[in-house]
């Protein structure tokens, strides 16, 4: 049996905690994954792109533990009022192969997204950063909302959208949270959002390359946590902004990113920062107060990792018994005959296997 985590389970397991202290979990996860980011088989993500959309494959292992993510980014499907981001992810055991969990991650992307942007404008970001323009107010900005309140500080929320229904959406959302001194204002422009802001958060969903952020918005000091530029051909960013002497770039895994970051905007060999350099003090995540900090975020697989790894453990922790499971995987008296689950007395070949009863209990904290 496999366990499995579907939309009503991460439901349960979101709002058992409340969304806040789940992504200050989440982002602990991964953090400390990241610390370890040389243990990690890493590799760019498998897209394939059509003309309406992506569909991609985001592997990753540590040699004990193997993960993947299948997740679609197709922008006009809410015009036919579908997500415009699905996914789905498995954890598995390297020594034998057998999946441990399938998990929906529909809703578990948008928590970790938002747990790393947090968890990097926690490094990179001002200390005594308060105000944030969030500029594309659609299916992720609550989340980023959320993050940068309780693991940032941010107390102003400026909010910008090309579709004033999506701001308004946002605000009313927020409001019914009743996020403890949270000031949200809806901005008429981009340019009104970001005057002023100690951060600028972009999280735009249209595939091209667009300029949500011009340089002469850009201040001093800032930190701008480019969220929205994930595939080839889609940027937020104004190329000069990535050019500015005092622009400190981060990435979470640079080979992927120039392929589909905001760096793709940039010569090959132009020198940026992987994130966890700056965790294991490599490079500093801001040098001084006045430095334009930058995190060039696609959404790397170990992040997948560490949410797959976050909500086993939660789930094989839950003692309300909530916990499901699936058939998934055949369990055999004879591993050699798997012929003989078609067999009409097929019964009397479905076992349970001890060893793989062993597997299944074995705890995830031990492995991540």
């Amino acid at each position: 049996m496999v366990d499995y985590i579907g939309i009503q389970d991460i439901q349960r397991i979101v709002n058992q905690r409340g969304p806040a202290a789940f992504i200050e979990g989440l982002a602990a996860e991964i953090e400390a994954d990241y610390r370890r980011f040389n243990q990690f088989d890493k590799s760019a993500r498998h897209a394939i792109h059509s003309p309406v959309g992506v569909i991609e494959l985001m592997p990753t292992s540590d040699g004990r533990m193997y993960s993947f993510k299948y997740v679609n980014g197709h922008p006009k499907n809410t015009d036919a009022g579908l997500l415009t981001v699905t996914a789905f992810g498995v954890l598995a055991d390297v020594d034998t192969g057998y999946p441990l969990l399938l998990s929906e991650l529909t809703i578990t992307t948008a928590l970790r997204t938002a747990a790393m942007s947090a968890l990097a404008a926690r490094w990179m970001a001002r200390p005594d950063s308060r105000t944030m323009a969030l500029i594309g107010n659609g299916a992720q900005s609550e989340f980023q909302a959320i993050a940068f309140h309780a693991m940032v500080g941010i107390r102003e929320l400026r909010l910008f959208d090309i579709d004033a229904g999506a701001s308004n959406k946002l605000a009313r959302n927020l409001k019914a949270m009743k996020l403890d001194g949270l000031k949200v204002i809806i901005c008429a422009s981009a340019a009104q959002a970001v005057a002023n802001a100690d951060i600028v958060t972009t999280a735009t969903a249209d595939k091209r390359n667009a300029t949500i952020l011009s340089p002469e918005m850009i201040k001093p000091g800032m930190h701008i946590n480019a969220v929205g530029g994930d595939c080839p051909g889609k940027t937020e960013l104004h190329p000069d902004i990535l050019l500015r002497v005092d622009a400190h770039i981060v990435v979470e895994y640079e080979p992927q990113s120039r392929i589909e970051g905001e760096i793709q905007q940039l010569p090959a060999d132009f020198e940026v920062t992987e994130f966890a350099d700056v965790l294991n003090g490599t490079t500093a995540g801001r040098a001084t107060a006045e430095v334009v900090t930058i995190f060039d975020s696609v959404g790397f697989a170990l992040e997948d990792y560490s949410a797959l790894c976050y909500l086993h453990k939660l789930q094989l922790a839950d003692e309300a018994g909530k916990r499901r499971q699936i058939d998934l995987i055949p369990q055999l008296a004879d591993p050699k005959d798997l012929f003989g689950l078609l067999a009409p007395c097929s019964a009397t070949f479905v076992t349970k296997n001890p060893q793989n009863a062993e597997l299944q209990r074995r705890p995830v904290s031990v492995m991540a």
